[in-house]
């Protein structure tokens, strides 16, 4: 067999957090890549896929582990592995043919060369014709195929693709994933093997021979699954639907409780959960949707994804928050409602207060930590900052900002307490 083009051993990747100590991000990552293979690395935002894409082009080191291409390991950018990005990265004074030009300029070939070899990759990527177009010309689906156009034509070993399809609309994603999926198939691209980050279960099952699936806080690999589906494949086929419910049920498991070796282990029942940011309304209104016919209280996540037209960064925050707040169970690749979550459905608007207010309170630790310290105080009032320095012992400050404003959203919902942004103060109303 041959050797593969890259091999992760044991990479571990963390940042320092005010306290001094180590934010980590990346928990032992082993990966692999082959000749004429496709990885995928699907987990939802905030899982290091981007900084695992980041480490392996060369742009940041590791904190530990090794990442070795071609035999060799990676201390800087490395010569043969190219990327492409999200948000098309192209200069906007540049036309296509000049955009396209400036990673084989940087190569420093002959001017005769970088012509010839950029408007190859112009016409291979399907943009003959607007070599003089400038970006603001073209339409976001144009500008990405000038990104990957500039990508290829350094004729990488490895192309690296940071989430490239999804922030293009729905049909533009489509043509442009499938017209890439064509060029791959057919030999025509000038590449060996790809590193494809995304959060698009579907995508991945699509487009990849391996998935690896990320887990978040830290990012880790959890499952490292193979897709032995024939090319073409198509959505509707019974193995594609098998293979993304296999994938729901595994991005939907309850993580393990082994602490890394350089993580501690967490506290059942401390402050320091990362909540996300989802409304109360979103929240009642995924409720009502496996209430309602045709789920009566259980739904197939892929179904009621596709059936919400919501993706996995859309969907898992709300379920992982009604999850947490014991309003539904998850489990296998289903929502099912509790008890708890059937009541809120049938409740009325007071009552749906009430029920919210009793599960906040029993079911997240940082709520019912700031009402105990509101109750506490001979004011019932507390400053933001109490709060905020706690949570930056355990997560950036951006994280504990979000945490802090879902649970202050979710606190006047349910009416537990109060606070002013004006002030940056928490109340109590009601100290009994």
């Amino acid at each position: 067999m041959n050797a593969p083009l890259l091999e992760l051993h044991s990479v571990y990747q963390a940042f320092p957090k005010p306290d001094g100590e180590d934010l980590l991000v990346l928990d032992d990552i082993n990966l692999s890549l082959a000749d004429r293979q496709i990885v995928g690395l699907l987990g939802r935002s905030g899982s290091g896929k981007s900084t695992l894409l980041r480490l392996i082009a060369g742009l940041a080191r590791p904190r530990s582990g090794t990442i070795d291409y071609l035999g060799k390991p990676v201390t800087g950018p490395a010569p043969g592995i190219a990327m492409v990005f999200q948000t098309f990265a192209l200069f906007p004074w540049l036309t296509v043919l000049e955009n396209v030009q400036l990673g084989l300029e940087a190569l420093g070939l002959p001017e005769a060369e970088i012509r010839q070899r950029a408007l190859a990759g112009i016409d291979l990527i399907g943009l003959d014709g607007y070599e003089s177009a400038y970006p603001r010309e073209l339409s976001g689906g144009m500008r990405q195929r000038v990104g990957f156009a500039r990508a290829l034509v350094v004729h990488p070993n490895i192309l690296l693709m940071d989430e490239p399809f999804s922030a293009l609309d729905v049909l533009t994603a489509e043509t442009l994933r499938t017209d890439f999926l064509e060029l791959w198939n057919d030999g025509r691209l000038p590449i060996k093997g790809v590193i494809l980050v995304t959060h698009n279960i579907e995508e991945a099952v699509l487009m990849c021979d391996r998935i690896l699936v990320f887990s978040r806080n830290p990012g880790h690999v959890v499952e490292d699954i193979k897709v032995d589906l024939r090319h073409p494949r198509s959505r509707l086929d019974p193995p594609f639907r098998d293979m993304v419910e296999r994938i729901y049920v595994t991005m939907t498991a309850r993580p393990s409780a082994t602490p890394s070796r350089l993580q501690p282990e967490r506290v059942q029942g401390s402050i320091d959960i990362v909540i996300p940011r989802v409304s109360a309304n979103t929240l009642s209104g995924l409720i009502e949707a496996v209430a309602g016919a045709p789920y009566n209280g259980k739904a197939d996540l892929p179904v009621i994804a596709s059936s919400l037209q919501m993706e996995v960064d859309d969907l898992f925050p709300v379920a992982e928050a009604l999850q947490l707040l014991r309003f539904v169970d998850i489990e296998g690749g289903d929502i099912r409602l509790t008890d708890a979550g059937k009541q809120f459905a049938e409740a009325g608007v007071d009552d749906r207060k009430k029920l919210f207010q009793r599960q906040l309170m029993a079911n997240v630790p940082l709520a019912a930590h700031i009402r105990r310290v509101l109750q506490e105080r001979a004011n019932h009032v507390a400053p933001k900052s109490r709060f905020l320095d706690e949570l930056e012992d355990h997560m950036t400050t951006e994280t504990a900002e979000q945490t802090l404003r879902a649970v202050v959203a979710w606190a006047r919902f349910g009416e537990a307490f109060a606070y002013d942004d004006r002030s940056e103060a928490f109340s109590l109303e009601n100290p009994t």
